[in-house]
């Protein structure tokens, strides 16, 4: 696979929804589909990592399906509010440099 930028998943999603009528859904249809598939990726980490396990009826999944699922519903959501999501990113990215840049305790250099 090649390597994708934010905008150009985006850019393939929108392409996606455009081939279809209904096309994006509503803010909170986007937020309850957003919500669900984090509780099924919320389920994948309790199975891998905690003490619940699996039922033997219950479908294999993977906490990389399960996070590319919530990464498309954030992708649909993003479009169809217009929100440039590499944008987004730069000015998180921006208030964790400035603001938040002596929150933790950092490495020692050359050490882990």
């Amino acid at each position: 696979m090649s390597e994708k930028t934010m905008r150009q998943m985006q850019e393939e999603v929108d392409a996606y929804i455009s081939q279809f009528k209904e096309g994006y859904f509503s803010p909170l249809a986007m937020l309850a589909r957003m919500t669900e598939e984090l509780g099924e990726l919320a389920r994948e980490i309790n199975h891998y990592y905690g003490e619940k396990t699996k039922k033997k009826s219950e479908k294999e999944k993977t906490i990389e399906e399960e996070m590319g699922d919530l990464l498309f519903v954030l992708i649909c959501f993003a479009n169809s509010l217009h929100i440039d999501l590499q944008q987004a990113h730069d000015l998180v990215m921006e208030k964790f440099n400035t603001r938040d840049k002596n929150r933790w305790t950092r490495k020692e250099e050359g050490k882990e």
